[in-house]
């Protein structure tokens, strides 16, 4: 952020003279560029997006169209900012006043201040330049000093514009147990909008990133495009503008549905940032460009290491005693994993969580499940030198419950129609403080009382339906806002006290999948779904956009005709975990799970920070194949899934990608059932990098099982 950008560019006389000249503001990664021009007007302008070029080069770039469209005055197309001033007048017009460029390390920051010339407002666009990793972070501050609060009705992240003969966008929708599917489609005139108006639980229908491609569709290695997502756990809206021209606005930023916003004189609206990467090099590298930029900056500890659990979700849903947990404990060490997660059903006593019907809200104990309290589990689980982890939904309220009874005025819901349910139950107001001090309490009174615990699944199961702040009172229209607001004010307080612990974010499967929440989450939970093969398309779709470290993937028993190696090995090339009745394993089983978390744990480092490259795409074929590389070139782990296949199928080599072609690597496949062999005949051989990206390798040999599946490693010899 700016505060943590503290040594100004220094302009040398030159460059000065250059500025004066041509009026340029030059934003920068070490891939990229975009160039804003100063025009005659004093509105500025954006005169170029793409690769980055010799100064020289941008000099001779002019005009360009308006970086911060304004509602009003002489736009004819979707404003990036509409506001209605005291007087009724609903105009503005925004010119250039100054700005400033600043860097630290791998950011560069540029603030661009402009003001209307008639009403006392202004505002700052704010573009962050992560040099190494090719991404920019785009936002606004709007901020007005009239003498009564200000009408906002649009207010935009970005507006970024571009000239091409052809568009084609590629977005991501889904529902519950089917998230993230992909979908590419040309733009035509007119308006193609992606939008969530749910409040909470978001992403619950629309997955709120996109890839855009220019000049005809890009594929995983080629073709330019830029890939965006919006950092706000809240309503978004996209709005892709062809006009009559073939030119194309795309503005990032708050969905504004029932969000007219009344900006007090002297505060100042901050929009959140749209993230975004531009490439000519294909989906492929905007991925890993995205990815970089995450474990970076993005994602609390992206860098860090992550804790392979158990859940007991599937062995024993809400019922659940003391005894049986513990011997969860047994099987959880028997298998080699780091942390026991004890999911839904373990508090209420007025209204017991014994199904999704009571006792959201009341934090404490089940005292006939939990006699001991939870302080015992953490302990029982320390002699098993295993961890523990605890399901939270502290932003949810089932009516049957204390917390209803007692705070009638805490819950978003209308005074004068009947209430409306989701998992039977609702939403409480964030926008509240007691209510923000209430949920900061549920985290900070469990932990104060057991600081054992070690993890935290964080849920959120239902979206914003008939929803009224009793709190707000007559600015309703606030509420979207600043219930996510609310959300960020509780999670900066509980960072503040507990900086490093994991804590997933999950709403009903990948409900919530965003970059404005994961600065305070470790990792998300991607979909309900665990079958391994819905499991190939829902992981692939989130690995455009998230790195692997974020993205749970957990053992189940979901898929039966699945065997349980493909499962696991589906798992591994995200942030594996189990949710499954170890005893349940056959001696055989339970082998290959031990030793599949001892292999995880070793290769785990590749995958979590190496470079993604998808080779096969499971919409392309009735295949998948993936590979990560790690960033020295001397490793790499390769998956290859194989799906539902026909008797006939015949399959190509794959061509790998990534690796240093003058390289020897030893090619040997992992994570092998006990008992069995590898029939790849070039297992354990020594290849150069050379021929395994340009001869490539042979994944399929001899007659193909359906929903099977291979984990191979390269090391440099």
């Amino acid at each position: 952020m700016l505060t943590r950008l503290t040594v100004a560019f220094a302009f040398s006389c030159l460059s000065c003279h250059l500025f004066a000249q041509a009026q340029q503001i030059i934003i920068e990664t070490s891939q990229s560029a975009l160039v804003l021009t100063v025009g005659g007007n004093q509105r500025v302008l954006q005169s170029y997006l793409g690769r980055k070029l010799a100064p020289a080069a941008y000099a001779a770039l002019t005009g360009g169209r308006e970086v911060y469209l304004t509602a009003g005055m002489d736009n004819q197309f979707e404003p990036a900012i509409r506001l209605v001033h005291n007087d009724g007048n609903p105009s503005l017009e925004l010119k250039y006043v100054s700005h400033k460029t600043t860097r630290e390390h791998d950011l560069t920051q540029t603030d661009i201040v402009l003001k209307d010339p008639v009403y006392p407002v202004e505002v700052t666009l704010h573009y962050t330049a992560y040099q190494n990793s090719g991404v920019i972070k785009s936002w606004a501050d709007i901020l007005h000093r009239e003498k009564k609060p200000v009408m906002l009705t649009q207010y935009a992240s970005a507006l970024l514009h571009f000239n091409s003969e052809e568009y084609w966008l590629t977005q991501f929708h889904g529902d519950w147990a089917r998230e993230v599917n992909m979908v590419e489609e040309k733009l035509t005139n007119g308006i193609k909008t992606l939008e969530s108006k749910l409040g909470t639980r978001t992403n619950f229908y629309q997955t709120q990133a996109f890839f855009l491609s220019l000049n005809g569709k890009s594929s995983e290695t080629a073709g330019e495009l830029i890939a965006g997502t919006l950092a706000w756990t809240g309503n978004f809206q996209y709005t892709f503008e062809v006009d009559q021209r073939n030119g194309l606005r795309v503005r990032s930023g708050i969905n504004a549905y029932a969000s007219e916003y009344y900006l007090a004189p002297g505060e100042t609206f901050t929009t959140p940032a749209f993230i975004f990467t531009w490439t000519d090099q294909g989906k492929g590298q905007a991925s890993r460009n995205l990815h970089t930029w995450a474990r970076n900056f993005g994602v609390l500890d992206g860098k860090g290491p992550r804790l392979t659990l158990l859940n007991n979700w599937e062995a024993t849903h809400t019922s659940f005693n003391e005894t049986r947990l513990t011997e969860l404990f047994d099987e959880g060490k028997k298998l080699g994993i780091d942390l026991f997660l004890l999911d839904d059903g373990w508090f209420g006593n007025a209204f017991p969580r014994n199904d999704d019907k009571a006792g959201l809200g009341d934090w404490q104990e089940d005292k006939k499940k939990l006699p001991s309290g939870l302080g015992y589990l953490v302990k029982e689980a320390e002699k098993k030198s295993i961890k523990f982890g605890i399901w939270l939904e502290p932003e949810m309220v089932n009516p049957k419950s204390e917390l209803y009874q007692k705070h009638p005025e805490w819950i978003l819901k209308l005074p004068n129609r009947e209430e409306n349910y989701g998992r039977n139950q609702l939403v409480l107001d964030l926008v509240n403080p007691q209510v923000q001090d209430f949920v900061f309490a549920v985290v900070d009174d469990m932990m104060t009382k057991n600081p054992g615990i070690a993890f935290i699944k964080w849920d959120c199961n239902r979206s914003m339906t008939n929803a009224y702040s009793p709190y707000l009172k007559e600015k309703q229209s606030h509420l979207y806002i600043a219930y996510t607001q609310g959300l960020y004010k509780v999670m900066e307080r509980i960072r503040a006290k507990y900086p490093h612990l994991p804590i997933m974010l999950c709403a009903g499967g990948g409900g919530r999948t965003d970059y404005g929440a994961m600065k305070y989450f470790t990792e998300f939970w991607p979909s309900d779904n665990t079958d391994g093969l819905e499991r190939i398309f829902i992981q692939w779709g989130y690995s455009y956009f998230f790195p692997s470290n974020t993205i749970s993937a957990h053992v189940t028993s979901m898929g039966k005709l699945q065997s349980l190696k493909f499962r696991t090995d589906v798992a591994m090339m995200g942030k594996m975990g189990y949710d499954i009745r170890v005893n349940n394993f056959t001696p055989q089983e339970l082998q290959f799970s031990q030793e599949a978390v001892k292999t995880y744990k070793r290769i785990s480092e590749t995958v979590w920070f190496g470079n993604l490259y998808r080779l096969i795409s499971p919409y392309e074929e009735s295949r998948a194949v993936l590979m990560y590389v790690s960033e020295n070139k001397s490793k790499a782990i390769l998956f290859n899934y194989q799906l539902h296949t026909r008797r006939k199928d015949l399959f190509g080599r794959v061509q790998l990608q990534g690796l240093d072609p003058q390289k020897k690597y030893r090619f040997r496949e992992i994570n092998l059932f006990p008992d069995t062999k590898s029939i790849n005949p070039d297992n354990n051989k020594v290849l150069t990098g050379e021929y395994l990206m340009n001869i490539g390798l042979n994944l399929a040999p001899g007659r193909i099982a359906p929903l099977s599946s291979n984990i191979f490693e390269l090391t440099e010899e």
